[in-house]
């Protein structure tokens, strides 16, 4: 079996930079870290390796030093990585970033049976590139999956989370399946595997492998109909307050405050 575990890099802080006319995010030289969805896609596809049923191999959009989260991804286990990086691929909403991706899956041309993604990503929060990407394969898809129960000969069987109940369903290969975050916990990358890495178990494509100008108006900004009207990073406040008192006259006013401010309802404490 071919695995393809989808994979991004996200902001490693909530204090991340806007770009004031685009509404983007600046992803060049921020701290950075895999998404932690992804982990469970990794997880989940190394435990079929683990079985020797598959080999895994890894893909990610972005700048040049998203080549560690493939780093990262081989210490865990993987084969090879794919990192796809142009100018050309930034600013890309869900459209642009599955259209970029299905066709770097098509240039690859690796047949691959299985498609792994993370159920959503903590930068965007959509959950719907793995289904996107799916649909432009024209293959079939399941999303939050958190179970898979066997392999068979022409697909598998899986169980998928939809908050009201857990539906088990049959899917035929090639297929795709975001994985939810109760699959399994993540394991850690291997020391021995992350100093021993190959510079050569990962390749680079640009636009102009994927199609250059006649794919163009697909990916990046100009492939994103999205219209960001606002963005900005979570704001935090902290409020401090000092309390005199004996202890139970400092604990009723400190219910009073809460009280006050609603945080709890009268009666419960």
């Amino acid at each position: 079996m071919k695995i393809l575990v989808c994979i991004k890099q996200v902001p490693d802080t909530t204090k991340v930079a806007i770009d004031p006319k685009t509404g983007s995010l600046i992803r060049w030289g921020a701290d950075a870290k895999m998404n932690p969805y992804d982990l469970f896609a990794l997880e989940a596809a190394m435990r079929l390796k683990d079985q020797g049923l598959a080999s895994v191999e890894v893909l990610t959009m972005g700048p040049p030093n998203a080549i560690e989260v493939l780093k990262e991804a081989l210490g865990l286990g993987a084969d090879k990585g794919v990192l796809l990086s142009d100018r050309g691929f930034a600013g890309a909403d869900v459209l642009a970033t599955s259209s970029t991706l299905s066709l770097a899956i098509q240039h690859l041309n690796r047949d691959y049976d299985l498609i792994l993604c993370g159920k959503q990503t903590t930068d965007g929060d959509t959950a719907q590139v793995g289904p996107a990407i799916a649909q432009k394969l024209g293959i079939p898809h399941i999303a939050w999956v958190e179970e898979i129960k066997s392999i068979l000969t022409d697909g598998m069987i899986v169980e998928a989370n939809l908050t009201k109940c857990v539906q088990e369903c049959k899917i035929l290969f090639p297929c795709l399946l975001t994985i939810e975050k109760d699959y399994a916990s993540p394991r850690y990358p291997s020391y021995v595997k992350m100093k021993q890495f190959d510079p050569t178990s990962i390749v680079t494509l640009s636009l102009s492998e994927l199609g250059g100008d006649s794919v163009k108006h697909l990916v990046g900004s100009l492939g994103s109909p999205t219209s960001v009207e606002r963005i900005f990073p979570p704001e935090s406040e902290v409020i401090s307050m000092k309390l005199s008192g004996k202890t139970t006259e400092i604990a009723d006013q400190l219910v009073a405050y809460l009280h006050h401010e609603h945080f709890i309802m009268k009666g419960t404490v």
